[in-house]
């Protein structure tokens, strides 16, 4: 091994020494080209060993010089580089305010202070069209343009360069920039965090985590709770019949229990699948619009059906009136003037009060749970897939690839895993499914004929066109 000089292979003796082991393992030598020093003999390594120790040192002596450095000019209020903060621009060592930029900065706070909750404020700014302002850096690095989240908004309330202050290891110091934010706003904010901090998490997620809730009811119109359980330190939501829910234990035939994610999956698909054709919508409420309206509203349709794939609880629960499971479909009820204020257009005194959206699904029971099934076989996807199916085609391929290479036979796999011949048989098939049948495996989107019970049971044809009708697929 041969190097310019010893320091530009490493500053680390540690390294050094496991660089040295490696070396001899492998019968090689280090050499310096402006140095006269290898490991050839151990009085050499020895005073390598010194070199590098004084190498180490001045690595770590220097280092530490620039972190005093950057303390010292944070405390004289300088700006040390790196990417500003929206409403800044770099200007030389401090920052000079960029006003479009801090005012949306000055909004953000003052609208925190009216609905005290990043989420709701999250929600306002999706719903108003205002994003993170474009912004290019010296490298020409473009950032922006996308919707605010909850953690850029944390990071901004909470960031004291805002009141003209530079932050360093948790103590901040007057910083020779300009304030964005007024200190009384600021001090403002800082104490409705303080007072939201604890507790706010978890009872934001208890009151929102169900979509649903208060508008999901079965088809004799009783109300269906959102209920969950908590399986090996998992949490699993339901929405329940009032009668499953007072006496759980009892089985009720005609009780419901049905996976919250699923349902909530199915409802966003079928009302986001309507506000994409808005005009069939408005006919279907006796709402007639005007041409030169056109545009305008379906840019705002557009927006709404994005909102609600989101998850947009505001949107979501603003537009439905009600949500009706039956055996063998869902509907869904959409109030008309909520749907006229999502896309901008006007009431009328003859329209609908509501208007209706059903789609054909049944219920199939598993275990003490109801699922839905669509039309097409397949389950309502939950982007869950079931890694019992997974584990069963991995197990396959490896098993395929070991007998493809002559490596094993089918006896010894069997032996070794402890279980018969004809079993290792029926997995390895599955090697060979439809690639759209392992794709839905995958996807957590197979119909729900397709389960290890299935798979490892059915005579597979060879056609996996014949596969793909024989899963209904």
């Amino acid at each position: 091994m041969v190097v310019y000089k010893v320091d530009r292979l490493t500053r680390s003796l540690l390294d050094f020494s496991k660089l040295v082991e490696t070396f001899d393992a492998n019968d090689t030598s280090f050499v310096s080209v402006t140095q006269s020093f290898n490991t050839t003999t151990s009085m050499r390594r020895l005073t390598l060993n010194m070199l590098l120790s004084f190498a180490q040192f001045e690595r770590e002596v220097t280092a530490e010089r620039i972190r005093d450095k950057i303390a010292a000019s944070k405390a004289k209020g300088m700006w040390m580089g790196g990417n500003p903060p929206l409403g800044y621009r770099p200007e030389g060592r401090s920052l000079a305010i960029v006003e479009e930029h801090a005012r949306v900065v000055r909004h953000v706070f003052d609208r925190y202070l009216a609905l005290g909750n990043v989420r709701e404020v999250t929600a306002e700014l999706d719903d108003q069209g205002i994003i993170v302002p474009e912004r290019f850096a010296t490298t020409g690095r473009k950032s922006g343009g996308i919707p605010f989240t909850r953690g850029q908004l944390y990071r901004l309330l909470s960031n004291p360069i805002y009141i003209g202050r530079i932050a360093h290891n948790g103590t901040s110091y007057d910083g020779r920039h300009d304030a964005i934010v007024a200190p009384d706003i600021w001090k403002a904010v800082q104490a409705k965090f303080a007072d939201q901090r604890q507790g706010e998490e978890a009872g934001k997620r208890i009151r929102n985590a169900s979509l649903l809730a208060g508008r999901i009811q079965d088809e004799q119109g009783q109300p269906l709770v959102a209920t969950h359980a908590v399986k090996k330190a998992q949490s699993y939501r339901y929405y329940v019949s009032r009668a499953l829910q007072h006496a759980p234990g009892h089985d009720d035939p005609n009780g419901m229990r049905i996976p919250a994610l699923e349902i909530e999956a199915a409802v966003i698909n079928m009302l986001a699948g309507a506000i994409d054709d808005p005009l069939a919508l408005l006919t279907s409420a006796a709402l007639p619009l005007e041409s030169d309206r056109l545009p305008a509203m379906l840019a705002t349709a557009n927006t709404t059906a994005t909102l609600i794939r989101r998850r947009h609880h505001k949107t979501i629960r603003s537009l439905i009136a009600a949500v009706t499971i039956a055996a063998r479909q869902v509907s869904i009820t959409i109030s008309v003037p909520a749907l006229c204020t999502a896309l901008g257009v006007d009431t009328n005194p003859t329209a609908k009060v509501e208007v209706e959206l059903t789609e054909p699904m049944r219920l199939t029971r598993t275990g003490r749970a109801l699922k839905l099934v669509q039309r097409d076989g397949r389950t309502i996807t939950q982007g869950e897939p079931d890694q019992g199916l997974i584990e069963l085609l991995t197990k396959a391929r490896n098993w395929w690839t070991q007998l493809q290479d002559g490596r094993t036979d089918i006896a010894t796999i069997a032996r070794s895993e402890k279980i018969n011949d004809s079993w290792v048989s029926r997995i390895v098939r599955l090697n060979f499914l439809a690639p759209q049948l392992t794709e839905a495996i995958l996807a957590g989107t197979q119909p729900t004929s397709v389960n290890a019970i299935s798979l490892r049971s059915a005579e597979l044809p060879i056609d996996w066109d014949e596969q793909l009708a024989m899963f209904k697929l």
